[in-house]
């Protein structure tokens, strides 16, 4: 049964997603406040972070910030009040995997935490070698989410795991932003197009010798990427 944690200063909105969340039958904890919930995550195990943006103590941005610098890579769901795009590309350039904005409908965010877990399930041991491959610098396991540079642990969100994977499994194709943005997310409320660029330039960081002159993950202009194999 997946552990979910959930960090929300608001005791309405926490009380709310706890009741929700177990009737679905996920085991819950929550935290009130920033704070806590980052000594939770710390000291805790759980499979997804619900994680409220605007709080007292610490933000979510915080949060997000400190846990990935401690190389956990638990998926985090950023829940914000705010619409501009540049908190969104900011809490996902930060490490989030995913964002939903308040007031948000409950059968949303379940699919999404559905989704987010379906994507983080280990692949059976037999594919771990056929998932594990080398692009550019990069070598890349794909069914334990790990990733390597020069032989040292490189960090990356889940959101880059199967973005690369989606452009692997097309290789020497053209794939469009749209068609990235529906795959990979996967809900009607999508981010925008410059959501998909700000992952392909940290992509091209970890696989490129030149980022600034890719020759692995090639722009096809007005459309979107191929990925050279």
């Amino acid at each position: 049964m997946p552990k979910i944690l959930i960090v929300e200063d608001e005791p309405n909105m926490r009380m709310g997603l706890i009741d929700n969340l177990q009737f679905e039958g996920y085991q819950v904890e929550a935290a009130e406040d920033g704070e806590v919930g980052l000594n939770k995550i710390i000291s805790g195990n759980y499979d997804l972070i619900v994680l409220d943006v605007m709080m007292p103590k610490l933000s979510g941005f915080d949060i997000c910030r400190t846990v990935r610098s401690k190389n956990i890579e638990t998926p985090i769901i950023l829940l914000t009040a705010k619409g501009e795009e540049i908190d969104k590309v900011l809490g996902l350039e930060l490490g989030a995997d995913d964002y939903i904005t308040k007031p948000f409908s409950l059968r949303e965010l379940l699919a999404r935490i559905k989704a987010i877990l379906r994507r983080s399930r280990p692949a059976p041991a037999d594919q771990n070698k056929a998932l594990d491959v080398s692009i550019g610098k990069l070598n890349v396991n794909f069914s334990t989410y790990s990733a390597h540079i020069g032989g040292k642990n490189t960090k990356m969100s889940h959101k880059e795991f199967e973005i690369l994977k989606f452009l692997l499994d097309h290789k020497n194709e053209i794939v469009s932003r749209n068609k990235l943005l529906e795959k990979i997310w996967g809900y009607e409320e999508q981010p925008t197009t410059r959501t998909v660029d700000n992952f392909i330039m940290r992509l091209r960081q970890k696989i490129e010798e030149n980022p600034n002159h890719p020759t692995i993950i090639l722009t096809a202009h007005g459309i979107g990427y191929k990925l050279l194999a």
